[in-house]
């Protein structure tokens, strides 16, 4: 049966053919939708499918259920694996028992991210196999195979598709979803479920035992595949592969090509390769991992093949690659002329606006930020973290953002390494559930002086409003036990922790106030459910308008960066986009906003 799926859904759909019994993730783009499409399929397969409260916890879910027979999957994007890389590599020591499956997807590019590390590495590191699909069906296609693998050779698999591939949307061949693979249980074998040094050894000898079969095993996988046309080669990997087919395709010249989908690299077959080749370019996106093994194979194979690609400058060292830096690295590499990239008319760049990513209207970060400015000042120190609320960086609020909950960390020692400024670090309700806690204990254990900001929306918004443990729902959508962030930070040590509105602006000022003049670690939960949540739950709020007699043109609201906000030269003018929330006709020192009857 064929269906037009996104790649996200087509690696779902594959993970329901293999039968998986627990599939775990934390949501982080690209890599969200496996677990959206799965979660409202649960109950109806009798699978469990859950957002997990990080990548760690996630990855351990799924081996915990994989230990006992079930085949498992669990779903993160690739910054994801940096959380959850301790139990990723002992599990490669102390391997898998049902099929286990790790999809972890690659942004290149940093469409979404704060770094476009490569996956691959980590797969090396581990010395497991990795699947990098170069479209939908082979995503699908690649599931399937990755649990069969992972069974064969005792090992967990990772599954690696990039942006294009998670995101693009293509006709694949799927089948019907398979019957859960379960076993009887968790079997006890502590000398191969406990990584006790003793038993860790002799496991990483048995994992160096197995590559040779699985790199013989992956061999014979026709997503590695060459085509011989002439002494002059290129060599691709996932999504490269077909930039780089649909390239040769349209030019004249006999070009030989092969194709790369799995790793550990088919040593034979790019050995093979070599031999009938003098000239050859290596295409990937992100790290020259085909391109190392190449020169590597090539020592041994044939040493006079000329080897061209990210190191020589013909492929991008950096961001992602598409159809026309292909064909230009193509036509460098054989001397031919290369394509020139279209481009807007200079008339359109002149009036086309800068449109800078931005909180939507109505966003209640947007009216903390604008608190914590008056209450703070703007000399004030800002740690940020990841999430909507990082598009604050506009209103003087972000200054630093390095990962997940690291704003309190990073606040804690910028008030360690002697600075007196105030100092407020701000992060969301998911990141402090995700990666804020311990930060907060370590700042109250410490004696770090300084405020934290939860900008509590009760969802996961930025990756496309899923559910966590704050939220009151799974997943699946059963009720969870409610949990209280004051609570939390209470126990952790914070002495100061008040909660506020961020729509009635001038409390929240003065809750900030007193948050700064506290002597020791103080926290602010801004609460306000995420604007959108609002409008689909069926909240509305009466819009507003200008009176464009009362208006100075002062532009005080226009700074504010509401994009319900416009400025026609004049005045001020409130757009479609309102939501209803009120706040410029808070800030509005004219009274010039009004609420429409």
């Amino acid at each position: 049966m064929r269906e037009y799926l996104l790649g996200n859904v087509a690696i779902a759909k594959g993970i329901l053919e293999a039968g998986a019994g627990v599939v775990s993730g934390y949501p982080g783009t690209p890599s969200s939708e496996i677990v959206d499409y799965l979660a409202p399929l649960a109950k109806e397969r009798g699978i469990h499918v859950e957002w997990s409260v990080n990548e760690k916890v996630a990855m351990e879910v799924a081996i915990g259920a994989s230990w006992t027979g079930a085949r498992a999957a669990v779903t993160m994007k690739h910054v994801g694996l940096n959380v959850a890389a301790d139990p990723f590599m002992t599990l490669a020591y102390l391997g898998a028992g049902g099929g286990f499956v790790a999809c972890v997807a690659d942004d290149p590019y940093c469409h979404s991210s704060q770094n476009e590390q490569d996956s691959r590495r980590y797969a090396q590191f581990a010395r497991v196999p990795c699947l990098d699909p170069a479209d939908p069906q082979e995503a699908r296609d690649m599931t399937l195979r990755a649990f069969s693998l992972s069974e064969e050779f005792g090992v967990p698999v990772m599954l690696r598709p990039t942006t294009r591939v998670s995101h693009a949307r293509a006709d694949v061949e799927v089948g019907p979803p398979g019957e859960r693979r379960d076993k009887p249980g968790f079997e006890k074998d502590p000398a191969r479920r406990v990584a006790l040094p003793a038993h860790a050894r002799p496991l990483h000898v048995e994992l160096l035992d197995k590559q040779p079969g699985i790199e013989a095993a992956l061999a014979k996988e026709a997503w590695n595949r060459a085509e011989m046309r002439g002494e002059v080669g290129v060599i691709a990997s996932g999504i490269s592969g077909l930039y780089a087919e649909e390239a040769i395709a349209g030019m004249e010249a006999d070009l030989s090509l092969l194709r790369i989908g799995t790793y550990p690299l088919p040593r034979k077959i790019v050995g093979d390769f070599l031999e009938r080749v003098d000239r050859v370019l290596v295409v990937e996106e992100m790290d020259p991992v085909v391109e190392e093994f190449v020169e590597m194979v090539a020592k041994g194979r044939n040493p006079k093949v000329q080897i061209l690609g990210k190191r020589s400058g013909h492929v991008p060292a950096v961001g992602e690659l598409d159809p026309l830096t292909v064909i230009n690295a193509i036509s460098e590499m054989i001397d031919l002329r290369q394509r020139a990239a279209p481009s807007l008319c200079p008339e359109a760049l002149s009036i086309l606006p800068s449109r800078p990513p931005a909180l939507c209207p109505g966003c209640s970060h947007r009216a903390a930020y604008y608190a914590m400015i008056k209450a703070f000042g703007k000399d004030a120190i800002f740690p940020n973290d990841i999430g909507c609320y990082t598009m604050g960086v506009g209103m003087g609020t972000v200054d630093t953002c390095l990962c997940m909950g690291a704003s309190i960390t990073v606040g804690a020692g910028i008030r360690f390494g002697g600075e007196e400024r105030p100092i407020c670090a701000v992060l969301g309700d998911s990141t402090f559930l995700h990666a804020g806690l311990t930060g907060l204990l370590n700042a109250a254990y410490n004696g770090a002086r300084m405020t934290v900001a939860i900008l509590d929306n009760s969802i996961t918004a930025m990756t496309g409003h899923q559910p966590h443990p704050g939220s009151g729902a799974t997943a699946a959508g059963d009720p969870s036990p409610p949990l209280s962030l004051e609570e939390i930070c209470r126990s952790l040590g914070a002495g100061f922790v008040e909660t506020t509105d961020p729509y009635d602006l001038e409390s929240t000022i003065a809750t900030f106030e007193r948050a700064k003049a506290y002597p020791g670690l103080s926290v602010v939960v801004a609460r306000r459910p995420c604007v959108i949540s609002a409008i689909r739950a069926g909240v509305r709020r009466p819009r507003l308008a200008v009176d464009v007699e009362k208006c100075s043109g002062c532009k005080v609201c226009v700074r504010f960066g509401c994009p319900a906000i416009e400025f026609d030269g004049k005045v001020a003018r409130i757009n479609a986009l309102c939501t209803g929330c009120g706040v410029c006709a808070e800030i509005c020192p004219a009274g010039a906003m009004e609420v429409v009857r």
